[in-house]
């Protein structure tokens, strides 16, 4: 495994210009401007929590709407992860976890499995949070889980309040991806198929 786990990605397309730069063996800091607040602080707390160091910004659309920039900064940064994890060898590959936010209460579970899927189930009651569409939220777990070629699942079973919901969701996601990106002391690809 490589000592070294950092990305740099950059995408430009007619709608949208990213860079990013990731550390998944950081401390949790972040640099966030994507357009979008919310966006930004979600994205920062799974920096926090996940102790990744991230920077992450956007220009994009936004005059059209907020779904170009969400997609395409869960792209980039899914890539930047994809990257930085090499050929996903001397890790746990798997990670699980529940995270509340007072009445919230969040599960998501993931596989560094380089099989793209994911089921992502918040519930949302709300059709805004700031100016982000609670569907692109969505579309933001779902993206990143491509672009990274993960399993991952994520469910909200409680919580009132959409904020609480989304930031448990992000939180629960930070702490399973923590915990499969986690060193395991040997050489070895965590599959019997010799490759992940």
């Amino acid at each position: 495994m490589s000592k070294n786990r950092t990305a740099k990605v950059e995408r430009a397309t007619s709608e949208t210009r990213i860079q990013c730069a990731l550390d998944l063996d950081g401390s949790g800091t972040s640099k966030l401007d994507t357009g979008i607040g919310f966006l930004d602080h979600m994205l920062g707390s799974l920096a926090k929590h996940a102790r990744f160091d991230l920077e992450l910004s956007c220009e994009g659309d936004l005059e059209i709407d907020d779904h170009h920039t969400a997609e395409d900064c869960a792209l980039a940064l899914g890539e930047a992860f994809d990257r930085a994890l090499g050929e996903r060898s001397g890790i746990a590959r798997f990670g699980y976890a529940y995270a509340p936010l007072d009445e919230a209460l969040a599960r998501a579970v993931v596989d560094l499995s380089s099989r793209p899927f994911s089921d992502i189930r918040i519930g949302f009651t709300r059709e805004r949070l700031g100016t982000i569409a609670t569907e692109n939220l969505t579309h933001v777990f779902q993206s990143f889980a491509t672009a990274a070629r993960i399993t991952l699942h994520v469910d909200v079973s409680k919580g009132e309040n959409d904020h609480h919901r989304s930031e448990a969701a992000f939180k629960a996601m930070a702490l399973a991806l923590r915990m499969a990106c986690a060193r395991d002391d040997s050489a070895a690809v965590p599959s019997t198929k010799g490759v992940l």
